[in-house]
């Protein structure tokens, strides 16, 4: 799919925060022997959210980050959309707030605003929206996030992985852009390989289901497509970047599609911070263009358990240079930390219930 005008990211920014907690510190709350438990899925440690902080605070760093690289009025800003499985309202967007604190839409917020959901794809699945406004013509600027605070139940798998962090985009016509997005095509499937219904706390999955029928065979599908629709090859590319659920399903898939590992490990970050769901990979894009060349190109291919992917042909333009030591990068989140223990990350991330208040006693 190609708009009629041609789109690109006019700046980018992240957010991760500060608290860290090991995977090793994760096995030993449960008696667990660490390198079975979490070594073999190259996830170091990961990502929490402190108790001030929530998918709100993470999109609204996140987007000033990407404005001061943009260098625009918010006010410019026609359409806000946040990409999120843990939004703090369940029925209120995320996005107008975000509206709300930026300006964006000028003193009377002429703007659009929603927050997307369709897992840790809902922040790509908002580019492409933003992509068909601004191509259109109907909008000229556009802000993405992608961000969460993600939950895995505990003692569950997934408490390795799901962390906390997010990236913005402001998107706009691909003249003002340090990345065009040239093309992008979508792959969606029924494939129940992860859920949450209504008033459950943490997620379902269906453990290794969730990589075969799942995660490769959309990443790979939609990533063949999108390069048989281009007309390029692996060997096209100085950059891949795939969904991280963990550290290695990336690489994996990436050697599948006939990419070696070193145009994929620019842009691995889970390894570091955990799997940031919507912003997962949105952060390693933004790894990407932190140290990018003009005239790279790149493809990025989301993964949205329920199940569907959207893949992205980019190409960077030299206007990356002059922006990209406007805003902090990923690696300075990633290296700016401070870690917990067990029953500190449990407090964080209130999994411990009071059923009375001890406080007066």
């Amino acid at each position: 799919m190609k708009p009629s005008r041609e789109v690109g990211i006019v700046g980018w920014g992240v957010y991760v925060p500060q608290w860290r907690i090991t995977s090793e510190e994760l096995a030993r709350g449960w008696g667990r022997e660490w390198k079975r438990y979490a070594a073999g899925i190259m996830v170091e440690e990961k990502s929490l959210p402190g108790l001030d902080e929530d998918t709100f605070t993470i999109a609204y760093e996140a987007s000033v980050n990407a404005l001061k690289r943009a260098r625009i009025d918010p006010a410019k800003i026609r359409a806000v959309y946040v990409g999120t499985e843990s939004k703090p309202y369940a029925v209120k967007t995320t996005a107008s707030i975000l509206v709300e604190a930026l300006g964006a839409g000028g003193d009377a917020r002429m703007t659009t605003g929603a927050d997307y959901e369709f897992a840790c794809k809902a922040g790509t699945e908002a580019i492409q929206t933003s992509i068909g406004l601004i191509g259109s013509g109907m909008i000229d600027y556009a802000l993405v996030v992608g961000a969460d605070t993600a939950q895995g139940a505990p003692g569950d798998a997934l408490e390795y992985t799901a962390s906390a962090g997010g990236a913005a985009f402001v998107l706009g016509p691909s003249s003002e852009s340090v990345a065009v997005i040239k093309a992008s095509l979508s792959h969606v499937t029924d494939t129940p390989d992860f859920w949450r219904r209504q008033h459950e706390r943490y997620p379902a999955h269906t453990r290794s289901f969730t990589g075969e029928p799942a995660y490769f065979k959309h990443i790979m599908a939609a990533a063949k497509a999108l390069m048989e629709e281009v007309g390029t090859t692996p060997d096209d590319y100085d950059y891949a970047i795939f969904h991280q659920p963990n550290g290695k399903f990336p690489l994996r898939v990436g050697q599948r599609l006939g990419f070696t590992p070193d145009k994929i490990k620019p842009g691995l970050i889970t390894p570091y911070i955990g799997n940031t769901y919507s912003g997962s990979a949105l952060v390693g894009l933004s790894a990407v263009l932190d140290q990018a060349e003009p005239g790279s190109k790149i493809l990025m291919v989301s993964f949205g358990s329920g199940a569907g992917s959207d893949a992205f042909h980019i190409e960077v333009t030299d206007k990356v240079v002059e922006v990209r030591d406007l805003a902090p990068k990923v690696m300075d989140y990633v290296n700016r930390k401070r870690y917990v223990d067990y029953s500190t990350y449990a407090r964080y991330r209130r999994m411990i219930k009071m059923l009375h208040d001890f406080s007066s006693y």
